[in-house]
C-alpha cells in the first residue's frame, strides 16, 4: 500500500507541475523525440497449473501493486501531414507476490520482474479538427516486442503448495509481448518541445513461463512430490506519468510589439479677411469657434496661428498687418476657451501665398490666417 500511495503522489505532483505551466496550443510531434515515464503496475492474478506429479490443485497467485518504468526514442511524421509516431522503448516491470489462493488464501513470497524492448506505433489525435482546440493532445497506440520474465523466490508459508525449487535463481524465460496504449500529452510552453504525459497501458505476454520446477512438502518440510508448474497468464495494467522532449520544435514567436503611438494629423482652419482689414467677420468667428471646439476633442501639443496678406501693400506694412490679423484670431480663440499658453502667433506678411501672384495684386485668398492644431 505504501508503494501505491507513493506512485499516486508522484503522479499528482507531475500533473500539478504541468498545470502550473502556461497553457500552450498542443502540436503533433515532427521529427526525433525521446521520452521516459514511470508509475503503477497492476499484475492480474496469475493462474498456476501444477503438473499431476505434484498432486496439488490449480491455484491463483495474487500480486501486490508494483511499478513499471519505460524509456523510448521515436520519430514523428507531422511534417508530412501524418499524425503518427513510431518508437522503440525499453521496459521494466516489478511485482511482489502477495498470496496464493488454492481454495483458501495462503501467504506467499518472492517476486516477478520483466524487462525487454517494445516497438510502438502511435496515432496523435488533433482535437481542433473536431472543433475542440484543447491544450492537450490525446493519443492511442499499439506495440509489440520481447520481454524476459523472471520469477524469483516464489514460495508459500504453508506446506502443500507448489513453488519453484528452493536454492535456485528461479525461473527465467522470454516471450513475445503486446500492448495497447492510450494517453494525453500536455506541452509545457516555457520549454519548447517538452510535454508532460500521462497514459494507460495494457501489456500481456503471449507465452508466460511454461514449466517451472516445483515441489510439495509435508508438515515436516520434507519434499514429498516434485514436478512442474505452468504460469497460465501474465497481464499487466499500467498507469504511467512522464516527460517527452521533441527536438524539432521551434520556440513560439515573440509577442508582437505594441504599435507605436501615431500622432494625430494636424488639422487646419482658414480665416479670411477683407482688404487691408484685421477685424473679424461673423463667418470668421464661426470658423474660429469651430476650431476651438474641435481642439477639446483631440490631444494636441500646440495651436499655431499664422497671419498672411496679399501683395497689394509694402512688405513692411504687410508684415505688421499679418501679425495683427493673427493676434485678432488668437484673441477670439481665447474667448472661445482655448488657453493662451497653448497658442503661438506668427506673421508672415506677403510670403507663403496661397494663390501665387505678382506684386500689387489684391487676392482675397491670400488675405488670411491659418489655425493649425498640432
Amino acid at each position: 500500500m505504501e508503494l501505491r500511495k507513493l506512485l499516486a503522489g508522484s503522479a499528482l505532483a507531475t500533473l500539478t507541475v504541468a498545470s502550473l505551466a502556461p497553457i500552450a496550443k498542443a502540436q503533433p510531434v515532427d521529427g526525433l523525440y525521446v521520452s521516459a515515464g514511470a508509475g503503477l503496475n497492476l499484475l492480474q492474478d496469475t493462474i498456476i497449473n501444477p503438473s499431476p506429479a505434484l498432486g496439488t490443485p490449480k491455484s491463483s497467485a495474487h500480486w501486490d501493486a508494483g511499478w513499471r518504468g519505460v524509456a523510448a526514442i521515436g520519430y514523428g511524421f507531422a511534417g508530412l501531414g501524418l499524425p503518427i509516431r513510431v518508437e522503440v522503448e525499453g521496459d521494466y516491470f516489478n511485482n511482489h507476490l502477495d498470496k496464493v489462493i488454492t481454495g483458501a488464501a495462503v501467504r506467499g513470497g518472492g517476486y516477478e520482474q520483466k524487462y525487454g524492448a517494445m516497438a510502438n506505433l502511435y496515432y496523435d489525435i488533433d482535437t481542433a479538427q473536431f472543433g475542440l482546440p484543447l491544450p492537450v493532445f490525446p493519443y492511442v497506440g499499439i506495440g509489440a516486442g520481447w520481454l524476459d520474465q523472471q520469477v524469483n523466490g516464489f514460495n508459500v508459508s504453508a506446506p502443500g503448495t507448489t513453488y519453484p525449487q528452493a536454492g535456485t535463481n528461479g525461473a527465467d524465460r522470454g516471450s513475445f509481448a503486446y500492448q495497447a496504449i492510450a494517453g494525453l500529452a500536455y506541452p509545457i510552453v516555457s520549454v519548447p518541445g517538452l510535454s508532460a504525459t500521462v497514459e494507460y497501458r495494457f501489456t500481456g505476454l503471449l507465452d508466460p513461463l511454461p514449466a517451472v520446477g516445483g515441489y510439495t512438502t509435508n508438515a515436516a518440510g520434507v519434499n514429498t512430490h516434485e514436478g512442474n508448474v505452468k504460469f497460465g497468464n501474465d497481464l499487466n495494467h499500467s498507469i504511467l506519468v512522464g516527460l517527452r522532449y521533441a527536438f524539432n520544435v521551434a520556440p513560439p514567436p515573440p509577442p508582437a510589439p505594441a504599435p507605436a503611438p501615431v500622432a494625430a494629423p494636424a488639422r487646419s482652419y482658414l480665416v479670411f479677411f477683407d482688404w487691408d482689414k484685421a477685424n473679424l467677420t461673423e463667418r470668421a468667428r464661426q470658423i474660429i469657434r469651430e476650431a476651438a471646439d474641435n481642439s477639446t476633442k483631440v490631444q494636441y501639443t500646440r495651436i499655431e496661428v499664422n497671419g498672411y496678406t496679399d501683395t497689394s501693400g509694402t512688405p513692411r506694412y504687410n508684415q505688421g498687418l499679418s501679425v495683427r490679423r493673427a493676434q485678432a484670431v488668437a484673441a477670439e480663440l481665447v474667448r472661445d476657451g482655448v488657453p493662451r499658453s497653448a497658442i503661438s502667433i506668427q506673421g508672415f506678411g506677403e510670403t507663403h501665398l496661397l494663390v501665387p501672384t505678382g506684386p500689387g495684386v489684391r487676392e482675397p485668398q491670400n488675405r488670411r490666417v491659418e489655425i493649425i492644431i498640432q
